[in-house]
């Protein structure tokens, strides 16, 4: 996708970076939010359907319509469309699919932006815990449905939350900034039945600075496929992060599925199980 003359202004230009450096305060993003909460926002709605291809079919529309832009982009579907298959590892969104092995200093390559496991987590000790391991990283168009659910049962052992400088997701912001240790970003740490310790972490870009994730309490426990959160307008993005030797993949799920690097994924999908049966684990 080609980007837009408004955003090669901003990004590489110094009028333009001027100008950047006030719109991503937080204080704009909160008022970017109000307006597309508001009424007036409703009438964006048509548009933004036939240009992304996107189907009303399955979701609850309230009566009269969708009363805000916003209420239209969280719309929630009637039914969640899956039964969570017990024992495996699913997809927590729909969304377009990466696999990157995390390794002794690796690093990860995320939509053009360059950052380490420890400048994602800011914490050098849950950061090697996940060494030899892996990470599954989930980028949603806005085009997909933007809620989510947790990806397996297990109880929640911690929670954070990272402030930052929220940026534009498109490419030329990419090739200026780091978009992992700029940008906002939650995620819970999830003692799981079966697949040990995992990450799941969702991550805001401009206007999109509101998460909003379900309030759970330490050693609160969690069921794969129960409603964790979701995002409101803009790209956006999640991350698993899955500890070594403890999730199966295999890539013959995906065959023919590949595009542009990329495996599209429903929720709820399986993405791999346990190679260790409960019966044999210690």
């Amino acid at each position: 996708m080609k980007d837009s003359l408004p955003l090669r202004f901003l990004y590489r230009t110094v009028p333009g970076r001027a100008l950047l450096a006030c719109l991503v305060r937080p204080s704009v993003s909160r008022a970017a939010g109000a307006l597309l909460s508001s009424p007036i926002s409703k009438c964006a709605i048509p548009r933004f359907i036939k240009k992304n291809g996107i189907s009303l079919e399955g979701i609850e529309v309230p009566e009269g319509g969708f009363p805000s832009f916003n209420a239209f982009f969280t719309r929630k579907r009637k039914s969640p469309g899956f039964e969570p298959a017990e024992g495996n590892l699913i997809s927590p969104c729909d969304a377009l699919l990466t696999y990157q092995p995390i390794r002794k200093d690796v690093l990860f390559e995320v939509k053009r932006s360059v950052y380490t496991l420890n400048d994602l987590l800011d914490d050098p000790e849950l950061a090697r815990s996940f060494e030899g391991g892996s990470a599954l990283i989930f980028r949603l168009t806005p085009a997909h449905y933007h809620r989510y659910c947790y990806c397996a049962d297990g109880e929640i052992l911690a929670s954070r939350s990272l402030k930052g400088v929220l940026h534009c997701v498109r490419p030329v912001a990419l090739a200026s900034v780091p978009v992992f240790v700029r940008n906002s970003r939650e995620y819970r740490v999830i003692r799981t039945e079966r697949f040990g310790l995992v990450v799941q972490m969702e991550v805001g870009a401009l206007f999109v600075g509101k998460m909003a994730n379900r309030r759970e309490s330490i050693h609160e426990k969690v069921r794969a496929g129960e409603e964790k959160g979701y995002f409101e307008f803009g790209g956006s993005t999640i991350i698993l992060l899955v500890q070594k030797d403890m999730v199966r993949f295999d890539p013959r799920r995906y065959s023919g599925r590949l595009v542009d690097g990329e495996i599209p994924i429903r929720m709820g999908e399986i993405l791999g199980e346990n190679p260790v049966s409960p019966e044999g684990k210690s």
